[in-house]
Formats: C-alpha cells, structure tokens, sequence
C-alpha cells in the first residue's frame, strides 16, 4: 500500500464536514447549533444532507459531535453500543426518561461506554466549542435511534417532522411527509414504565474511565479499555485498547481484524514498508485486516491514542445492572 492509499483510509480533523441538520431536535433552541460528523459508516444521522467520509465500515461505525457552549444533544436511545470519548472541552452526560436518573462531567479524553437502552443526552458545559469523538456497535447503525417522547413533540413545534423510515421533512422548506409515510410513533406509556432509570452509582464503575486514571495506569502494554476482559468490560461488538509512549516497543503490529487509530495527544508515526505518515489528534484511520506497520510518537511530550479493533463479538446490549 503506497502513502496515498493509505491517506484516503485518514479522515483528517481540519477536513471534516459537519451536518447541522442531522438530527430531529436540529431547529429546537438548545440544539439546533450542534454539528454531526459521520467519520466511518452511515452512522444514525436522519438527514440525507449528512456527509460520509469513508463509507466501508469494519463491523462497528466512527463518527463525532461538535457543540458551541451549553448546546445539547436531546435524550434519545440506541439498541447498539455508543462509546464517546472527548477530544476537546468539559461535557456532561445525562440519562433518563426525563435526564435526570444520573449524570456525570466528563473531562478531555475521558471516555463513556454509554449503555444500552436507557435515554442519553450530552451537553457541552465548557467554554469553548467542544469535540467528542464516538463510536458505534455494528455495521448498520441507523435505524437504532429512539427519540424520548418530548423531543419529538418539541421537534414538531419547530417545523421537523421525523417520518417512520427515519427519515426527517422540514416544513420550514416545504417537506411533506410522503405518500405511504406515517410520523414516527412514540413510545406507549408500557414500553417508556419498563426502560431503565439507573443512578449514577450503578453507571459510572462500569462504563466511565478517566483519562488521569489511564495515564497513571499506563505501562509496557496497552490498556484494554472495553471489552470482555477490559476495565469497562463489555462485548460491544468492538474492542477498545488505550496507547501511550511507554506501552510501544518498536514492535511490528498485525491484527487479523480491521482497526482504528484514534490519537488523543500527541502526534504519531504511522509507519510501514518504506512508507511513514503522521496521525494528530482528531484524526481517524482505519487500516485494514493484516496491515503490517509500527506506532510512535514523532516528539517528546505527552502521547495517547484509543486504538478500536473489530472482533466477532455481536453488537448487543451494554447495559446489566450490577
């Protein structure tokens, strides 16, 4: 594979393209200035006007979030896996019918395995425009999105209307629902009585890990962050490791699966055959089955990457009450 090959396989922070327009809540004040960015696969955006920057997914899917100050993202949930860690900013996380079964801030390059199941919302509490970085169980991740009952009532109000092919019209241009297309149902009262409330107690020890933490943990090897045996164990249908300076030996990595470096901080050397190239942070690559290539820092300082690996885990349910 030549320099160029593999560059088409980077998705470079300063060029993603963001969709302001992705999601159901877009025109309601406190969100309609949030941005989605799919990095890797569809993703779940509901607008046809969402950009895709690689579209081939490795059996779990990358994309971001991108929100000026106290912008929110509304209470919605996912049947599959959503794993966030934040790139730039303070965000706080929020869950619940209502969001306010449990809640907890997280800081730059923290990470949240977010479970399955219950309402999640997230909002940027910082002071300037914030990143978080996702991912996604399963190669197939629309379709998985339920909106809690107000945010579709809201949305509404506010000209969006989201049809049941999870697709959204915007009245506001002069979108009708089309022929044979019915609004999206909400959820009975039934169905919203048997949804998880779990408190914080019960979330945070098993799907929150600070990023101090995992520096100070840091060793010779990578930290398996998520996963079966992993300090957030889970089977997600991917797996998540945490690389620093100290845990690369010079050592040639292959993988039987796809993965995907994700650098935190630091800039790093991707290097292979004769090839070198260098992954900043907010970067995204995939490199695929059997790619023979090292990783290290390219200068003295502070280095650290999420690195997730494909695995034949099915992208299933997170959420067990300990």
């Amino acid at each position: 594979m030549t320099s160029e090959e593999l560059e088409a396989r980077i998705v470079r922070y300063g060029d993603l393209i963001p969709c302001k327009t992705a999601f159901i809540d877009a025109h309601t004040p406190g969100s309609d200035q949030k941005e989605n960015f799919t990095i890797i696969g569809g993703g779940v955006s509901e607008s046809p006007d969402q950009h895709v920057h690689i579209k081939d997914t490795p059996g779990f899917n990358i994309g971001a979030a991108g929100q000026p100050p106290r912008c929110r993202n509304s209470l919605h949930s996912h049947t599959t896996a959503e794993v966030f860690f934040v790139l730039k900013g303070r965000w706080r996380f929020f869950w619940g019918r209502w969001g306010k079964a449990g809640e907890v801030v997280l800081e730059e390059g923290d990470i949240i395995n977010i479970p399955t199941g219950i309402f999640r919302g997230f909002e940027n509490i910082g002071l300037d425009y914030g990143m978080i970085m996702a991912v996604l169980g399963g190669d197939d991740a629309g379709g998985g999105v339920t909106w809690a009952p107000q945010v579709i009532q809201d949305a509404a109000e506010h000209g969006l209307i989201l049809g049941d092919n999870s697709k959204l019209y915007d009245s506001k241009k002069g979108q009708k629902l089309p022929e044979g297309i019915s609004p999206m149902p909400i959820l009975s009262d039934e169905k919203l009585a048997k949804m998880p409330e779990p408190p914080a107690i019960d979330v945070i020890p098993r799907h929150v890990a600070r990023y101090l933490d995992l520096m100070g943990l840091a060793g010779k090897s990578p930290i398996k962050v998520i996963g079966e045996d992993a300090m957030l164990p889970d089977k997600p249908g991917f797996e998540m490791d945490f690389i620093t300076r100290g845990s690369l030996h010079d050592e040639v990595l292959t993988f039987k699966d796809s993965i995907v470096l994700m650098p935190m901080r630091g800039h790093w050397l991707l290097k292979w055959e004769n090839y070198t190239v260098t992954l900043n942070p907010g970067d995204t690559c995939i490199l695929p089955a059997g790619f023979s290539h090292k990783l290290e820092p390219s200068m003295a300082g502070e280095a650290s990457m999420y690195r997730v690996k494909s695995n034949d885990d099915p992208a299933g349910p997170t959420w067990t009450k300990n």
